[in-house]
């Protein structure tokens, strides 16, 4: 798999959050360990010769790769193993036994593979409680409101206070309903017939309002 070095290095060294990043111990080809600060991004991980680097000594892509504990002559120590015969097994140690936790956690859920079953896990989970999950109870449509009465009759046609004889005012009348709009286009005739309903209408409205007492 051929990698564009540029881009590599801006993602090594993007602002955004690491995954994990620290000092690691890193075992090299004749045996000594060095001092690397490691930087995990997604299933990337990168190392530098300190933390103030700006481009990476190297990468390892840990897509099918496998995180066990290992035997050294040091302290903390864990290997990443890649899949096919001729790689090489990377051999890391932390700087304490939290560490050697916190890197071993990371390393092993960086892979597209663990996300997928994990992401199985979380969907089984939820059909699960779905399933087990009581269904709402139907709402049941409001009542209309009651007006509000006076010893069983409507409070408008109650009698006014102190005069038992006084006859009942009459309901409150309901005004006009306004009419529809006139259809669009219609002839200057049928506006006109429209419209002077409409006027009839409120005038009647407000006469009888000035003719109640």
């Amino acid at each position: 798999m051929k990698l564009n070095e540029r881009s590599l290095a801006s993602y090594a060294t993007s602002a955004a959050p690491a995954d994990a990043q620290g000092f690691l111990l890193q075992r090299g080809r004749h045996a000594a360990y060095q001092r690397r600060w490691f930087v995990l991004r997604g299933n990337v991980l990168f190392y530098f010769e300190d933390a103030a680097s700006r481009e990476p000594l190297g990468v390892i892509v840990l897509e099918g790769c496998t995180v066990e504990l290992a035997e050294a002559a040091v302290d903390f120590a864990f290997a990443v193993r890649c899949p096919g015969g001729r790689a090489r097994a990377h051999q890391l140690a932390a700087e304490s036994q939290a560490g050697l936790e916190r890197w071993v956690k990371a390393l092993s859920r960086a892979s597209v593979q663990y996300l997928r079953l994990l992401l199985r896990e979380l969907e089984r989970q939820l059909a699960a409680a779905q399933a087990h999950a009581p269904l709402p109870a139907p709402r049941r449509p409001r009542p209309p409101p009651a007006r509000p009465r006076d010893n069983g009759r409507a409070a408008w046609d109650a009698a006014p206070p102190g005069d038992p004889q006084a006859p009942p005012r009459p309901p409150p009348r309901r005004r006009a309903p306004e009419p529809l709009a006139p259809p669009h286009g219609a002839p200057f005739a049928q506006l006109h017939e429209w419209y002077g309903r409409e006027v009839g209408a409120l005038r009647a409205c407000w006469q009888e309002s000035r003719a109640r007492p």
